[in-house]
């Protein structure tokens, strides 16, 4: 497993709800953000995956193996097992050393954590990277956990060695703050999309995200 690997400080996370609010499909989504540059991608997708939604994803998953980009699938092993992808699982989800029975050895996986006590439980974890969150408050999620704040951040830093993504109300004012305080990359859901969100809009957004966490 990749403990050391090097994430990409700007890691998208295309949420599919979302894009289709904003009149943009997550095929198109997802070709402007690589267009943009970006070296990850996650697909979040929280209701029922269709079949319809998992054509999507092998579309998806398409575009960033020829575009050179690590596609990460949220939630769910099954399915990053049957797209050859990545995968982050959360607390709710399924448990880390099961997921990592589904991936292999080779796969990335992902774990989010909230607070001290979890960061030190996922040590023993087999994952890749862990997030921690809510940075700050977010509306992405129905019913967040506590808020950390950036001056909670550097003592967590110093309970892992895993590489470390930030995530929770990041945007492009305050991911400068997030990244000195010791996040080895920032997740962003709503920041990526600006509006109105086209093809080009979207694909400068993210250019201008890479600019600001060019480290």
């Amino acid at each position: 497993m990749g403990w050391r690997m090097r994430l990409p400080a700007f890691y998208p996370i295309l949420d599919t709800p979302l894009v289709e609010s904003l009149g943009l499909g997550t095929e198109a989504a997802a070709e402007a953000i690589l267009e943009g540059g970006a070296l990850i991608l996650q697909l979040r997708h929280k209701g029922h995956f269709s079949r319809s939604v998992f054509e999507q994803a092998e579309k998806v998953a398409r575009l960033c193996r020829n575009g050179g980009a690590l596609f990460v699938i949220d939630d769910r092993p099954d399915l990053a097992t049957l797209l050859d992808c990545g995968c982050h699982v959360g607390q709710d989800d399924l448990p880390p050393e099961d997921a990592r029975t589904l991936l292999g050895p080779d796969r990335v996986l992902g774990y989010s954590t909230h607070n001290a006590r979890q960061l030190v439980d996922a040590r023993r974890q087999p994952v890749d990277y862990l997030a921690i969150g809510p940075i700050f408050e977010t509306a992405s999620k129905e019913r967040p956990d506590p808020v950390i704040g950036v001056a909670g951040l550097p003592a967590l830093r110093k309970l892992t060695a895993r590489p470390l993504v930030a995530i929770g109300g990041i945007s492009r004012s305050n991911c400068q703050a997030v990244l000195d305080a010791g996040a080895d990359s920032v997740a962003v859901i709503r920041d990526v999309f600006p509006e109105p969100c086209t093809y080009q809009t979207l694909r400068s957004r993210v250019e201008e995200w890479l600019q600001l966490t060019n480290r």
